[in-house]
């Protein structure tokens, strides 16, 4: 049984609706969305952002039917490799860190409280990037959305929480990252990686709200 609306992913038994579906609600949105996280990043980074997770994005994309015929947790851990291959910069191996971690975990624990998983994954991510919350990146949604989870909050309570987080990253003076470089001048501008996440979080959100099983 599906228990998003609680803070939890649906059964961990191979699922090919819900991984395609997941697959192309995160492709859609990081595809609209590539040239905004490009111009967000020109303010303090490469400007490749957006240009960067399409093209994980799409390789995932391209490889959904495979991945669709995996169990959930094997299809996160792959997800995860595919974008530490594809996804330049620091993003792919972040972003890749992530669900390799969760999918790992997924996979040992059954139905395990996601929330602790995700916890524990956001924390191998900080780990990798040595970066923490407040550093200015994609962490200080995360960590949010985390909270959201570990309260069990409704879905779209998640999402909101998400968006907040990532524009409150305006504030924030980057720590990591090129643009630390900047120094308080990367204070004003949303962090990229923050958004993507926010765009992200959101996307899969908005899916699970509306998926229902066969």
């Amino acid at each position: 049984m599906v228990k998003s609306h609680e803070g939890r992913l649906p059964s961990l038994q191979t699922d090919r609706e819900l991984v395609l579906g997941l697959i192309e609600a995160c492709h859609e949105a990081i595809v609209i969305h590539a040239d905004d996280l490009c111009e967000l990043d020109r303010a303090i980074g490469d400007g490749d952002h957006g240009t960067n997770m399409r093209r994980g994005c799409e390789a995932v994309y391209l490889d959904r039917e495979r991945l669709g015929s995996l169990p959930l947790p094997q299809a996160i851990e792959t997800i995860g490799m595919t974008l530490v291959m594809s996804v330049g910069g620091a993003s792919g191996p972040l972003y890749g860190t992530l669900l390799i971690e969760i999918g790992r975990r997924l996979g040992t624990r059954d139905e395990a409280d996601f929330a602790t998983i995700l916890g524990e994954a956001i924390d191998a991510v900080a780990r990798r990037g040595r970066a923490l919350a407040g550093d200015k990146t994609l962490l200080d949604v995360l960590y949010p959305v985390q909270t959201e989870m570990a309260r069990q909050s409704a879905l779209i309570n998640i999402a909101k929480r998400a968006e907040v987080s990532a524009r409150l990253t305006a504030e924030m003076k980057a720590m990591r990252g090129r643009a630390s470089f900047l120094g308080d001048r990367s204070i004003g501008h949303v962090d990229p990686g923050a958004s993507s996440c926010a765009l992200l979080t959101t996307a899969i959100c908005r899916y699970l709200r509306e998926y229902r099983p066969a």
